[in-house]
């Protein structure tokens, strides 16, 4: 990760960045930034994309995650899970995003992007080092096996991830049952961890295909969904310069209430319809099969919620549901270069729409003020960490391939695993979303292969003019010197060690 330089600067929006010291957040640091992966210029984007959920509707945390936790284990029990699960409630502090469940040994992993092996729980049992060893031989997975390793990539899974760590963790101290490697017996009755897992996922589809979890939603707006004017500051001044879309799986009458709560409470008088500040509004996109071969674009009728199939021009103030990628381009009349499309799906909304469609991509990661603010606080333990690695160097500079010595560095390996296990920890119980220790994760890797842009909020774009260019720091291979240790407004936080990662679906 770049450090900051010790200088006082002013950003593009006029804030001023202090000096660094021991009583400066980086709060304030970093709240306005927005982090780039590849030189991007906004003056060459014509068109601007938006999802929906968690990334102009911010969800409140843990308030939503807990609710929607509620919901999947009231229906697991409903359909003849034990009772006591009702015992368990949502702790925000295990789980994060991009871990992997093993459906076949029931466990939580946290891996690098090449399948190694970061950090492996059974329940909320962690695991050492010789019992991961006793389920995975190398400390690896293939993990483009999706059969069997299912990657947990949004913030909606945060529910389903918890609660498959509950069930774990109920059924394997419940003396009622027989652990087995790959599940629990109880009778005649065999309960696999796939199968358990399956019930999750069912559950999980139920609350939303119910509308359970979005009428729980609308009932109490203030106490789920983030409200901030800015937004539409933001989407005003952007669609002074460019064609905006919005493009969400969610259904017509959902992104209604709320949109309405999101820009109509929030723009003073006279009252504005929140479909203006939109050229085009897709509902129902069914995404990432959006972008691919879609499905039969249909106008709705708004006051009616009937749909018909539209094969017209594209008409101002006009909602559509399903349709495809390519049919937002001939529509808007742009091409896919000319778009940025924003959202927090890193495989349903950046990947696709990198991969498929050559799109320009910002991916909304809301964790990351944390990440940030943490590693602020925390950085007295990775300097440690530099300084060790260097005194390893130090201690092979005048060894080769002749020499006979074996240097004693048991105790320096000891020291750096307990400094690592320290800042892990000062993240959640399952650490850093973006690293273990120095090692990326395979969710940063994914970020910063199919990122151009990054940020907490997309609403951070505001700081800067629609003319900017984001300026990417170079990619050196491993032998060429450092570039200096610094960040500005134009650089990117780095995760970790910048690799190629291969696609994981």
């Amino acid at each position: 990760m770049y450090e900051l330089s010790g200088s006082v600067e002013t950003g593009p929006s006029g804030l001023e960045v202090l000096q660094i010291g021991p009583s400066v957040s980086l709060f304030l640091l970093f709240d306005h930034r927005v982090f780039v992966n590849r030189s991007l210029t906004l003056e060459n984007i014509k068109c601007y994309g938006f999802d929906m959920d968690y990334t102009l509707a911010i969800y409140k945390s843990p308030d939503y995650e807990s609710m929607g936790f509620e919901l999947i284990r009231d229906r697991m029990v409903s359909i003849g899970y034990p009772h006591e699960l009702l015992r368990y409630t949502y702790d925000p502090t295990f789980p994060t995003r991009g871990l992997v469940i093993d459906t076949t040994y029931g466990n939580l992993l946290k891996v690098d992007s090449n399948g190694n092996i970061l950090v492996c729980s059974h329940g909320f049992r962690f695991l050492n080092g010789d019992d991961i060893q006793n389920y995975y031989p190398n400390k690896f997975i293939q993990r483009d096996d999706t059969d069997r390793f299912y990657i947990l990539n949004t913030l909606f899974n945060m529910s389903e991830t918890y609660l498959y760590a509950c069930l774990v963790d109920f059924f394997t101290r419940c003396s009622r049952y027989t652990n087995l490697l790959k599940g629990y017996q109880h009778g005649d009755l065999f309960m696999s961890y796939r199968s358990m897992f399956q019930d999750v996922r069912d559950a999980m589809d139920f609350i939303h295909d119910t509308g359970s979890l979005k009428e729980r939603t609308i009932k109490n707006l203030e106490k789920y969904v983030v409200s901030d004017p800015n937004l539409a500051v933001l989407l005003t001044r952007i669609k002074e310069v460019a064609k905006v879309f919005l493009a969400t799986n969610s259904d017509y009458t959902y992104t209604e209430v709320i949109m309405k709560y999101l820009l109509e409470s929030n723009t003073g008088s006279p009252k504005r319809s929140w479909r203006s500040f939109f050229d085009l509004v897709v509902v129902d996109t069914r995404k990432p099969l959006f972008f691919a071969d879609g499905t039969v674009l249909r106008q709705v009728d708004t006051e009616s919620f009937g749909f018909g199939t539209y094969t017209g021009d594209l008409q101002h103030g006009t909602v559509y549901s399903g349709g495809s990628s390519d049919i937002i381009c001939d529509l808007l009349g742009v091409k896919g270069k000319d778009i940025l499309y924003v959202g927090d799906h890193i495989f349903g909304d950046i990947l696709k729409s990198k991969k498929r469609q050559g799109w320009k991509t910002f991916l909304v990661v809301p964790e990351l003020t944390k990440e940030l603010n943490v590693w602020e606080e925390k950085k007295n333990l990775f300097e440690e960490l530099k300084r060790l690695d260097i005194f390893l160097a130090e201690i092979y500079k005048h060894l080769d391939s002749g020499s006979r010595e074996c240097p004693d560095i048991t105790a320096i390996q000891t020291r750096i695993k307990v400094l690592t296990y320290r800042m892990d920890m000062s993240y959640g119980q399952m650490g850093s979303l973006l690293r273990s220790g120095s090692r990326q994760t395979l969710f940063a890797s994914q970020l910063m292969r199919y990122a151009d842009l990054y940020s907490s909020t997309c609403i951070n774009l505001l700081h800067y003019p629609f003319n900017y260019l984001f300026m990417a720091p170079p990619v050196l291979v491993s032998h060429l010197p450092p570039r200096s240790n610094t960040c500005t407004e134009k650089e990117s936080m780095r995760a970790g060690e910048r690799e190629d990662s291969a696609e994981i679906f």
